[in-house]
């Protein structure tokens, strides 16, 4: 669970970029630019696995005629199964593939990246790194900035406190487009660790 608090007083010295210091401030410009920076820089490296593109297009075909009510259910069964953290949907879903890479690409950032999860043209997850509280993104900014805006298009939600792991996170969420059609497939959010973020 997370909450919205200030940065801690160790950022309030911290400067980057023209000697700037970071304010205190939930929203931060140098957080924004930062996280915008990783997308565009580093992060699409890996976004542009074939895999990625493949695994949203399967799903969203087999997901065409679902209703919101179909939708809902599939959340309501996500929730209920992450009681335990298994059951017959996250198991299918946390063991695709999808989210063994991007497991891999967590991994590999060396705690920088804390999650990442991709979502299709419904806002369901497709694949993620790490078990979600839901499975229905749809109805939040993460995917509705993002999704709904375009290629290429970049989201950067405010910073937050992770309760877990006492490190304040930021998430940035970004448009996927199959390079075939160069149509708006999906969106990927990356939870991103704000202190690492400016150290880049």
């Amino acid at each position: 669970m997370k909450s919205k608090l200030n940065l801690p007083a160790l950022f309030m010295g911290l400067t980057i970029g023209m000697g700037t210091s970071i304010s205190p401030a939930i929203a931060d410009p140098e957080i924004d630019a930062a996280a915008r920076s990783y997308v565009v820089n580093q992060a699409k490296t890996w976004l542009e696995n074939p895999l990625i593109v493949s695994a949203i297009n399967a799903q969203n075909t087999a997901h065409s005629s679902l209703e919101q009510s179909d939708i809902d259910a599939l959340d309501k069964q996500w929730r209920r199964e992450s009681v335990d953290g298994t059951g017959p949907l996250i198991d299918r879903v946390m063991s695709s593939d999808l989210s063994v890479f991007l497991q891999s690409v967590r991994e590999e950032s060396q705690g920088l990246i804390t999650e990442v999860f991709i979502m299709d043209n419904l806002g369901l997850n497709v694949g993620q790194s790490d078990l979600t509280s839901d499975f229905w993104q749809g109805d939040e900014a993460k995917w509705q900035k993002t999704f709904k805006m375009g290629p290429d298009t970049v989201f950067v939600d405010d910073v937050e406190l992770d309760e877990s792991s006492q490190r304040y996170q930021t998430q940035v969420s970004y448009a996927i487009s199959d390079p075939a059609t160069g149509e708006v497939i999906g969106a990927v959010t990356i939870g991103i660790d704000a202190e690492g973020l400016l150290m880049l």
